[in-house]
């Protein structure tokens, strides 16, 4: 029993599965569709499992806007030259483009909910992309923000993606100066990897933490010195040492890159006057591929030798 091309094109929306992979089910079984699903399921689907336990720490970081709802999102594949593929790229924007429409509470929610064009759900066409690419592929976390004004930035093609929420007066919506400003912040936010927004945000067990650990600092140099300080001296120097914790780690306090002279927060005030409204950065999302994935470390010399053997 033969089979067509509409055969391969229903067994592919019924398994999500690639279509040459599709083709080689119905040959296999001879067109039989039953026989073509569990062929795909001892050879296709297993083979996409076993691809799934590979390490993902490549990929792509990307953020957009999208009738003013603001997504960002990482991809994890397992190499660089994957993360660069036009079908890869597409898979990410595309993902980026439902989060933005349906609003999935998690990535749980995001995998059943609808790939563009398709008929498969995201799941179905993330286990798609693994069958055609040959490499893991997972979605591993996103943000959107769909109130107030958002600004996207991408970095080095998709190493970083930053999402700036800002909350802006009527009459600066959609000005231009302000996008500008935007970016400039998530380019900010790109190089400087701020931990807060604010140091009103920094949460009080991080706080005590940093002071106990630029109090045992101040005291050991304390012991070496050669006229000791007194205690309440060395209290002003931690104090002061936390204004300097705030100034790495608060994106508003930072200095702002684009001009050394002064703070984040007080350029965003100087735009804003010049303007004849007000900004306020209310909060923002920074993703760099593979962050925080430990990488599998590859020994290039034994590869070559067992493949020599």
């Amino acid at each position: 029993m033969g089979f067509t091309a509409n055969d391969v094109k229903t067994l592919r929306e019924m398994t999500g599965v690639g279509m040459m992979d599709c083709k080689k089910a119905l040959a296999a079984s001879d067109g039989d569709m039953d026989g073509a699903v569990a062929f795909l399921r001892e050879k296709g689907l297993a083979a996409a499992q076993k691809k799934a336990g590979r390490i993902a720490a490549e990929g792509m970081a990307y953020a957009a806007v999208y009738d003013d709802v603001g997504v960002v999102v990482e991809v994890n594949a397992e190499t660089d030259f994957v993360a660069k593929n036009d079908l890869f790229v597409e898979f990410v924007k595309n993902v980026a483009g439902v989060i933005a429409k349906f609003a999935p509470v998690d990535l749980a929610a995001l995998m059943f909910l609808p790939y563009p064009g398709t008929g498969r759900t995201i799941e179905q066409e993330q286990q798609d992309k693994v069958l055609v690419i040959g490499e893991n592929i997972k979605i591993r976390r996103f943000a959107r923000y769909d109130s107030n004004m958002s600004v996207a930035y991408n970095h080095m093609n998709g190493r970083i993606g930053v999402l700036v929420n800002l909350k802006v007066s009527d009459n600066l919506k959609d000005n231009e100066e302000v996008v500008v400003l935007g970016k400039d912040i998530a380019m900010q936010i790109a190089a400087m990897r701020p931990s807060f927004r604010d140091k009103s945000d920094v949460d009080e067990a991080t706080l005590a933490r940093e002071k106990e650990i630029l109090l045992a600092q101040a005291h050991e140099e304390n012991k070496n010195a050669a006229k000791p300080k007194p205690d309440a001296i060395i209290e002003k120097m931690v104090m002061g040492r936390v204004g300097k914790y705030y100034e790495e780690n608060c994106l508003l306090q930072q200095i702002f890159v684009k001009d050394n002279k002064v703070s984040v927060e007080q350029h965003v005030a100087a735009v804003a006057k010049e303007l004849g409204g007000t900004v306020e950065v209310l909060d923002f999302v920074r993703f760099e591929k593979g962050e925080g994935i430990e990488k599998k470390q590859e020994d290039f010399a034994a590869e070559i030798a067992s493949m020599v053997k």
